[in-house]
């Protein structure tokens, strides 16, 4: 029989309410707000906090507070990973994060789903009276040398390919292709990236 925890990472529908479940979050959440109280220059005790908090962490990692994740220990991210102030990341089903990816402020990860059938979505009971749940979710895939800017938000099932750029305030629903530049909400691609037509100007 499979674990509350492993059916929620496969994406199966699973009882958020599970002991395991309950007790990682609780501990994510405590971790998120520590985090939350230092500063910058506090660099040994954000460490010793990501050490728990997020140890799937690539060279470099840097998260300016303050974040908020669920569980952390889904999350993966890649070396010379940074992401602005307010990320908040859902992660339920695994969250995989390339390397030297840049998020800007107010930027939100979101694998958890719900159903769209009030009926399949309501509070249950079980025979003690305590209540519950069931959700399930999508995993999340961003590629290498991504710029996700400010107030952007990523869906549950989405895979954002290598060299892409999203758009301030983009609610990102479908798979964006690599060497993109896309935006909107819905976001949509708005042209490829090359390195002729993208070269800096000065």
């Amino acid at each position: 029989m499979p674990t509350e925890k492993e059916k929620m990472l496969k994406g199966e529908i699973y009882d958020p309410t599970d002991k395991e479940l309950t007790q990682l979050r609780i501990r994510a959440h405590r971790l998120s707000q520590q985090y939350n109280l230092t500063s910058d220059t506090d660099m040994k005790q954000r460490e010793d906090i990501l050490n728990v908090l997020l140890p799937n962490r690539g060279e470099g990692t840097f998260l300016q507070s303050p974040v908020q994740f669920d569980y952390g220990i889904f999350t993966r991210v890649g070396k010379g990973f940074f992401a602005n102030f307010n990320f908040t990341v859902l992660d339920t089903c695994p969250i995989t994060i390339g390397d030297n990816v840049f998020f800007g402020p107010n930027c939100s990860l979101y694998t958890a789903m719900h159903f769209l059938n009030p009926a399949e979505r309501a509070p249950r009971l079980r025979e003690d009276g305590s209540g519950y749940d069931l959700e399930y979710g999508k995993p999340i895939t961003i590629g290498n040398n991504c710029w996700i800017a400010g107030n952007v938000v990523i869906c549950g099932g989405v895979t954002i390919g290598d060299n892409c750029v999203i758009g301030a305030g983009s609610v990102v629903t479908r798979s964006i292709p690599a060497s993109s530049l896309a935006a909107g909400n819905p976001c949509r691609v708005i042209r490829e990236l090359t390195e002729v037509n993208e070269e800096p100007k000065y």
